[in-house]
């Protein structure tokens, strides 16, 4: 019998499984923060090719505008996953608390700190910050972090800056046209939409991995699929599906162009301008990673970054081992 008729024998067997009135789909629930963000793109792209399906599973992909309201919500147990930045896993592990990368998206940020077309002579580098009212998804978010880091690797106290929480989109876009803020970390799609409209510049670009090595001085992983330890260790087999979906949708991101990927999002998604969404999409592309694994040497940048500024992870004894496995991303189809 042929392999392409194995393959749609196998797709209607499974089909039919999921049909059944006996045979239930294992359900999740993962909170993103942030949905329709670029950088958690593997998260609905695996929802709408189908993979999760694929693989028994029925998920819930809930949204939050911040990571940091992502976290807590997976902390109180209300999901199984959360979809975030990686350091989440480190600044949780100095308070005690057991959770781990368990599918690594990103080798960078994928962020930008954006300064106001109207205060672009008063701010050329984050040692301009003091004084100045600095933009973030919210407090306790990764863009929060950054913004920190950025701040004291220049000379600015963290006392010296004002950080307001404006979330994404029209929010932020909002917040730096009003004058509410004088800079700020956002990603794509809203930094393209400030770029074109003329309101904003880039001060760093934190978009790519070679750009993020130049800032931070090391691959910054960053987007990932993270779960509490507990849980992960008592669900190996929903984990590896979970693995084998989010890997599938990789491996597609790094196999297809942006038009064949922006094609697959919802339209809601490209915020009216479906050219400047597959455009961004194009220039961020290379901060994904090809295979879902954890870059050696990224956990150590990002514990240099948060030690610098986060009290809650300095002097602490941080096992970086406990806060990523690549056990289900190796084993991934």
């Amino acid at each position: 019998m042929s392999r392409s008729v194995l393959r749609s024998l196998s797709g209607v067997a499974l089909l039919w499984c999921l049909c059944q009135p006996g045979i239930a789909a294992d359900k999740v629930s993962i909170m993103v923060g942030g949905v329709e963000k670029q950088i958690y793109l593997p998260a609905k792209l695996a929802e709408r090719l189908g993979y999760f399906r694929e693989e028994g599973l029925n998920v819930e992909l809930l949204t939050e505008p911040a990571g940091v309201n992502a976290e807590d919500i997976l902390l109180a147990g209300a999901v199984q996953g959360a979809v975030g930045f990686y350091d989440h896993t480190i600044g949780l592990q100095a308070r005690g608390k057991a959770v781990q990368s368990v599918v690594q998206f990103s080798l960078a940020p994928g962020e930008v700190e954006l300064v106001s077309a109207k205060m672009e002579k008063q701010i050329a580098s984050p040692a301009d910050f003091k004084g100045k009212t600095l933009g973030v998804t919210g407090l306790g978010s990764s863009t929060h972090f950054l913004t920190q880091y950025l701040a004291v690797s220049h000379g600015v106290k963290i006392s010296e800056i004002s950080v307001v929480p404006v979330e994404t989109g029209d929010k932020f876009i909002a917040a730096m046209r009003n004058g509410r803020i004088d800079a700020g970390m956002t990603t794509e799609p809203t930094v393209s939409r400030l770029l074109k409209s003329g309101e904003a510049r880039i001060l760093v670009d934190l978009r790519s991995p070679e750009a993020t090595v130049r800032a931070l001085g090391g691959l910054y992983p960053a987007a990932c699929l993270y779960m509490q330890t507990k849980w992960v260790n008592t669900h190996k087999p929903i984990v590896q599906k979970l693995a084998n979906a989010f890997v599938k949708a990789l491996r597609y991101i790094e196999t297809h162009d942006a038009q064949e990927i922006a094609s697959h999002m919802p339209a809601e998604y490209y915020a009216g301008d479906r050219d400047l969404y597959v455009q961004a999409l194009a220039h961020g592309k290379a901060m994904f990673t090809a295979d879902g694994r954890m870059p050696a040497s990224g956990p150590a940048t990002v514990l240099k970054v948060l030690s610098a500024f986060d009290k809650n992870v300095q002097g602490k004894r941080i096992d970086l081992s406990q806060t990523y496995t690549t056990e289900f991303v190796s084993a991934a189809k």
